[in-house]
């Protein structure tokens, strides 16, 4: 085998031009490290919940494989999974027909929004993403070969954006709208109204829109979080809806999403996948059937909703009592807490990495720059984690707070 020195020159293809590492994904590897170091740290960093997976879902995981479903799946998904899906989605959104036939199961929601983003979006495609959005999406249409347009949302309306801020960002080249709600990394959530405004908008202007709900079960509101699904049908003819089983059902490391898509959408994504992925993990998918089909399940998600409330009110007062000049987004739903860092900023910390860095360096607290987010004034703390590292996280932010030169926020 040649030594490294011979080995020859790696040039990345042009695919590969845009692509940065996950920034969320680069914190908590940081803070593994310096855990694994002996250094005492909390990471507030994970975009997952703390719980483990409930006891029914992973039973029938485990059950699948000592029954042998240990083989290819079929694709777009096992019929039990889209059927229970179906269901689901139904009973959430006041009983609307949802066809199992429109529904494509993928190794997470994220391998969704890829199969999406190939599907609708190519060279030339300019695609509208709300501003802060999650890390993935810009990646996702670079890959497809298009363009992301990053659309800064209003700070006085929870850094959502409106039908204006889109329609200013809009040109003859856009394909395309990927909206997030509940939000990450903001934790702010769009109404009905807002969605249906937002989506007869899309209409007119012949947009495809992929809205990513896989956070809609995590709402502190009444009910779940309002959906694409909640629309008329008529609104639904360019919309690809983006759920899953890891937020919800603490389902992460199972890897199971899936789509609700118009059909002609939902075959050319199967067709995606069977090149990439082939179906999804087999005994996975019979847990997350169990999960959205087995109502035993529902007391344990609202157990750990329960939980991310309590938690989100803690930090939230906290905030509100010991750092009252710190501007954040009261969260509605998901679990996190962004709040501002500009008022920190001097000659020696310029944007929120240079403050997650300090902070995690001189307190022990790993938190997401903004920048990973489009916005350098902002930072986000996740609170999923044990309400004793919540408490002692907040409690050294606010030291740490303390020891800058503080101008208030801004």
């Amino acid at each position: 085998m040649a030594t490294e020195s011979a080995q020859p020159a790696f040039k990345p293809s042009r695919n590969l031009e845009h692509l940065k590492p996950s920034a969320t994904i680069a914190v908590s590897l940081e803070a593994q490290r310096r855990k694994a170091a002996g250094e005492d740290v909390i990471d507030l960093s994970a975009g997952e919940p703390d719980f483990d997976t409930p006891r029914i879902p992973a039973e029938a995981g485990i059950k699948a494989i000592q029954q042998g479903m240990t083989h290819y799946p079929a694709n777009p998904g096992i019929l039990e999974l889209r059927a229970a899906a179906a269901r689901h989605l139904s009973l959430l959104s006041g009983g609307r027909s949802v066809n199992a036939d429109h529904i494509v199961v993928s190794t997470g929601a994220k391998q969704c929004l890829f199969n999406a983003c190939f599907a609708l979006f190519g060279p030339g495609d300019r695609v509208l993403i709300p501003s802060p959005a999650w890390v993935s999406y810009p990646h996702m249409v670079h890959f497809a070969r298009a363009t992301p347009v990053l659309v800064p949302g209003d700070v006085e309306w929870s850094l959502k954006v409106g039908v204006e801020d889109l329609e200013k960002a809009s040109d003859q080249r856009a394909a395309g709208l990927i909206l997030c709600s509940p939000v990450n990394p903001t934790g702010a959530v769009y109404t009905r109204a807002e969605l249906k405004a937002i989506l007869e908008w899309a209409r007119q202007r012949e947009l495809w829109v992929i809205t990513d709900e896989v956070y809609r079960r995590i709402h502190y509101g009444s009910g779940p979080a309002p959906s694409a699904l909640d629309q008329p049908d008529e609104l639904l003819d360019r919309v690809v809806i983006v759920t899953g089983v890891s937020k919800t059902y603490a389902m992460t490391g199972w890897r199971i999403g899936f789509t609700v898509a118009p059909l002609p959408v939902a075959k050319a994504m199967a067709a995606i996948q069977s090149h990439v992925t082939s179906g999804a993990s087999h005994p996975a998918q019979w847990a997350a059937a169990t999960a959205l089909s087995d109502e035993r399940v529902e007391a344990d998600v609202t157990r750990m909703v329960e939980a991310f409330r309590h938690r989100r009110d803690f930090v939230v007062s906290y905030f509100r009592e010991r750092l009252p000049g710190v501007e954040f987004v009261e969260p509605l739903g998901a679990f996190y807490f962004f709040f501002r860092v500009d008022g920190f900023f001097s000659e020696k910390l310029s944007g929120a990495t240079d403050y997650c860095g300090r902070l995690l360096a001189e307190q022990g607290v790993a938190l997401v720059p903004g920048e990973a987010f489009g916005d350098h004034r902002w930072v986000r703390l996740s609170y999923a984690a044990s309400e004793k590292d919540l408490e002692q996280a907040v409690a050294r932010i606010a030291e740490f707070a303390r020891s800058l030169e503080t101008v208030g926020g801004k």
